[in-house]
């Protein structure tokens, strides 16, 4: 029988679930060239090509993919049969992998993790924040933070935060000489600064006033991919921002930025933690769950 570093067996389940050499390093904590190192020490214990590698895409071969279905709920079940020991434990142990949007990450987490650790010295949290669309069960995550009207059926769901809003804001400078927009149909008339998602589709600004419903596919001379610089550009003065509003507080307060289109920008739906349906959840993630109620 082969001996096999189990390291090696959890680098090639992190290239096969990701078809990445770059994102199975980023999850392990390991460079890509480790990576690829540990892929080829497997295949030449196994004296068989587990990956299919060029410079534009990852694949399984034949013998990697039926490798990887084996494979992946064995280490499962080693995962939940270390989790039921937890039961023994004072304190969670363990790691607990997080999939939060980008653009919501610091408000969700940022006074909740130091007082988490803190409690829980034997856990350890691991934190993607990304705006694309993740699929938990298949990226390896334990549970993930999403709006409510994005959430799958086949989730269990616990709502940890009241409904978010966005903003539409500009500067005293920018306004100076303008109109304010009294109803989104005004945007037409403004210099939007556009969001567009990892996907490659764009944000359309969403707005409600009583019974009417109004998306605007805004227009602008500048797009980004991120909210703290759709921020900082907005503090530019280079066009009006849609972002939530717990971002721009403290510039609302100082009187750099200008809300407008309030009443239009109605509270979306409450933020949930959601994970797969299992009987027996972590007490990793039973803590973080206690914690972001």
């Amino acid at each position: 029988m082969q001996n096999f570093e189990i390291t090696e067996l959890l680098v090639f389940l992190a290239v096969a679930r990701h078809r990445s050499f770059r994102r199975a390093a980023i999850e392990r904590g390991m460079t890509a060239s480790a990576v690829s190192h540990a892929i080829k020490r497997l295949e030449t214990r196994l004296e068989l090509r587990l990956i299919h590698r060029t410079t534009r895409s990852v694949s399984l071969t034949e013998p990697g993919a039926h490798f990887f279905a084996q494979l992946e709920p064995a280490f499962a079940d080693i995962h939940k049969a270390i989790e039921t020991l937890n039961q023994f434990r004072d304190t969670p142990f363990g790691t607990v992998r997080i999939n939060i949007p980008h653009s919501i990450a610091p408000f969700v987490l940022g006074k909740v993790i130091g007082p988490l650790v803190e409690r829980n010295p034997g856990l350890q949290l691991e934190i993607v924040a990304t705006d694309r669309l993740v699929d938990i069960v298949e990226q390896g995550f334990d549970a993930g933070i999403r709006l409510g009207e994005r959430l799958s059926q086949d989730m269990v769901a616990v709502r940890i935060a009241a409904r978010l809003r966005f903003a539409v804001v500009g500067t005293p400078t920018y306004f100076a000489g303008r109109n304010i927009p009294m109803t989104p149909h005004d945007l037409k008339d403004h210099r939007c600064i556009r969001y567009r998602f990892p996907s490659g589709s764009m944000l359309n600004w969403e707005f409600e006033r009583g019974s009417e419903n109004i998306d605007v596919n805004v227009e602008g001379p500048v797009t980004i991919d991120d909210q703290e610089l759709m921020v900082e550009t907005a503090l530019s003065g280079a066009g009006l921002a849609y972002v939530w509003d717990y971002r721009i507080e403290r510039h609302l307060q100082s009187g750099a930025l200008i809300r407008c289109l309030d009443d239009w920008c109605a509270p979306l739906d409450d933020l949930f933690l959601y994970y797969p349906s299992r009987k027996n959840v972590s007490a990793g993630l039973r803590a973080l769950i206690g914690a972001l109620r």
